[in-house]
């Protein structure tokens, strides 16, 4: 039998020649967290290398990413599609073994990870969506969703605040499947940590009602017993792992240098000395390989389990049938009939509501369609109304569709994420715009991660008025639309904003945001009947009959200002065209004879936005004017704001006699 002394070196040595042979990389995390690795993935993790994507594996997330090495060694030697060449390729160009990893790029690969943090927050979305869907598929003696949530973290990770914002929500929701190691070994990039890290991390994570069990990281029976006594907790559980960085290296173990800098040809081969790895580099003996292969033992976990849930299939079919729906994530059979009908309705039976409250007549529609929704609002339920009358609140004690985040922005897109690529859900969230800001890194991955994730910002303009300028988003909106692969629907009304949401439901390569205004958007008077082509992002409203002179456009509240400005400029015998492009991610896909058909080319283009202007200037193809907003808000009324940022009607009219001049 082979010493688990040696197994763990093995990794540790895979990840010095990963690094060594780059160039570059992190060798100091991996050297010191292979011992913990050895234990937890031979001992404890369920899953199967030829099946990455079994729905009841145990997660696993490696929130500091830069260790990378590290994991993609054990998924290596556990037998992941994951070769030698693989590794001697770490950080090289369109390898699966890129600097950090990444979700869907790699086979056993959960989440993306490297912005610090955001790692615990997707493994804690996961944990939710366990505790969740285990609950609404599991019947006695039928446990289908049973497994943990593992997670290593650094000092990095626990210093990022958002890393206070999930471990304090995942204490209130008991979520004891969580299990967090934390690799305490005091050194971060610019030094010791004592020099800025000094938090009593024990009692903070006490005071969060997790479990807390202090280990040393190098000692397998102590690592071994944590993990024993983690999976019997009724809490979420915090392993404190004291270890070195850059254990096994003679000289430079403990150094904060070896935290992001290969160790070097020399101390390469002092470290195999004194590690008594007499192998050259990349070279596992078979022996090795075959005490961390994990295949045999995978596959039969997943049979055992496939086993029962064909028994689970005979008995429940119905809820079988359902769960195999959303795993695969296919919607209802009649989801376009239902649709059709919401629209028909509303058409029947216009009102003048805000877009927050046409998304919430709209999200208690798709709730009875959709169990698998699953929602909440960093603290702001009755402002964004992200809620419904079937909406059952998550608490520790029951698991419903709604999670009451508390005001934790950055917390709440981040958990998203993970309950997005857990499966089986779809996730959203909501704020107002202006703090949107607070979440962007999260809203930047769920992006990268291409994830099917809702994200719901109301109070769209300056034009909520009296709260001023600290609550009123001007550049929000372009800084949303900079980041690839979000796609941004600003509805106007009722209709745009079912479809908006359906478009968003039924986008399964990246996440959706949806603008919604906080005031009435009276558009009764604007009948949709084209509802084919709002699905393009962008379409005709009202037009003249011949090629306009003026093409007015618009997204959102603002529509109701371009109406009225449109019916003023046909008064007066001017050709004109009102355009609405609720989504120019979706517009902007179209095709150039459809894109030219809406905007056409030698009409001059009125742009009228209550947000930065800089955005829309390719639309003017130097022809027109925008209107927009270049400074930050004030506190007033709606009445008064419209007037002081120029947004009336004479205003404009005055715009477009001088640009005729």
């Amino acid at each position: 039998m082979i010493l688990r002394n040696i197994l763990s070196n093995a990794l540790r040595i895979l990840s010095m020649d990963m690094v060594e042979n780059a160039k570059s990389g992190h060798p100091g995390a991996p050297m010191g967290m292979s011992d913990i690795f050895e234990v937890l993935w031979r001992d404890f993790i369920n899953h199967n290398p030829k099946n990455p994507k079994w729905i009841n594996r145990d997660r696993f997330v490696l929130s500091n990413g830069h260790c990378s090495a590290l994991l993609y060694s054990v998924l290596h030697l556990t037998g992941y599609n994951i070769s030698i060449s693989d590794l001697k390729n770490f950080r090289k160009l369109n390898s699966k073994t890129p600097g950090h990893p990444e979700y869907s790029h790699t086979e056993g690969i959960e989440v993306t990870t490297g912005p610090l943090g955001q790692g615990l927050a997707n493994a804690v979305g996961f944990a939710i969506a366990e505790k969740t869907l285990s609950s609404q598929f599991n019947k006695n003696n039928f446990n289908i969703i049973n497994h943990n949530t593992y997670v290593f973290v650094g000092d990095g990770c626990l210093m990022e605040g958002i890393s206070h914002e999930v471990c304090s929500l995942a204490g209130k929701l008991k979520l004891n499947k969580l299990i967090v190691f934390y690799d305490k070994n005091n050194v971060s990039i610019d030094g010791n940590t004592e020099n800025w890290f000094i938090d009593d991390t024990k009692n903070r994570f006490l005071s969060y009602d997790w479990n807390v069990i202090n280990i040393n990281g190098h000692d397998s029976k102590s690592i071994f017993n944590s993990i024993y006594n983690a999976k019997k907790s009724n809490k979420p559980n915090l392993i404190i792992c004291n270890t070195l960085i850059g254990y096994g290296s003679p000289n430079k173990c403990g150094d904060y240098k070896i935290h992001g800098t290969p160790l070097g040809k020399e101390e390469s081969i002092n470290t195999r000395k004194f590690l008594n790895w007499n192998y050259e580099p990349f070279y596992i003996p078979k022996e090795i390989y075959n005490e961390w292969n994990s295949v045999k033992v995978g596959i039969k976990k997943e049979n055992n389990w496939n086993k029962m849930l064909f028994k689970y299939k005979l008995k429940f079919p119905e809820l079988f049938n359902e769960l195999n729906r959303r795993i695969n994530k296919e919607l209802p059979k009649d989801w376009n009939e239902y649709n059709e009908k919401i629209i028909s309705d509303i058409k029947n039976n216009l009102e003048n509501i805000s877009t927050r409250k046409a998304s919430q007549n709209v999200i208690e529609k798709f709730v009875s369609k959709l169990p698998e929704l699953i929602g909440g609002s960093s603290d702001l339920t009755s402002s964004v109304l992200t809620n419904c009358s079937k909406s059952i609140p998550i608490d520790k004690f029951s698991y419903g569709n709604y999670i009451n985040y508390g005001v934790r922005e950055f917390g709440m897109t981040a958990i998203n994420n993970g309950i997005s690529i857990y499966n089986g859900f779809i996730p959203y969230g909501g704020t107002f715009l202006s703090f949107m800001d607070y979440a962007k890194s999260a809203v930047r991955m769920s992006a990268l991660m291409k994830l099917r994730s809702i994200h719901i910002y109301s109070h769209d303009s300056v034009f909520i008025g009296e709260d001023g300028p600290t609550h009123q988003p001007v550049e929000q909106l372009d800084s949303l639309r900079l980041i690839p692969n979000l796609h941004i629907w600003r509805p106007f009304n009722q209709i745009e904003t079912v479809i908006a949401w359906k478009y968003a439901i039924e986008r399964l390569d990246g996440p959706t945001a949806l603008i919604l205004s906080r005031q009435n958007i009276y558009s009764n008077n604007l009948l949709i009947n084209n509802i084919f082509n709002i699905y393009k992002g962008g379409y005709i409203v009202k037009s003249c009959n011949e090629y306009p002179d003026i093409t007015i456009i618009s997204t959102g509240s603002e529509i109701e200002l371009s109406y009225n400005l449109y019916i003023l400029l046909s008064k007066k015998k001017i050709k004109t065209r009102l355009v609405s492009i609720p989504s120019t991610s979706v517009f902007d896909l179209q095709n150039k004879s459809y894109y030219y058909d809406v905007l056409p080319k030698k009409s001059k283009k009125i742009i009228i936005e209550a947000s930065y202007s800089n955005f829309w200037y390719k639309y003017l193809e130097n022809n027109g004017k925008i209107i927009g907003i270049k400074t930050f808000g004030k506190s007033g009324s709606i009445d008064e704001l419209h007037e002081y940022f120029g947004f009336k009607e004479s205003n404009i009219f005055n715009d477009i006699k001088n640009l005729f001049n």
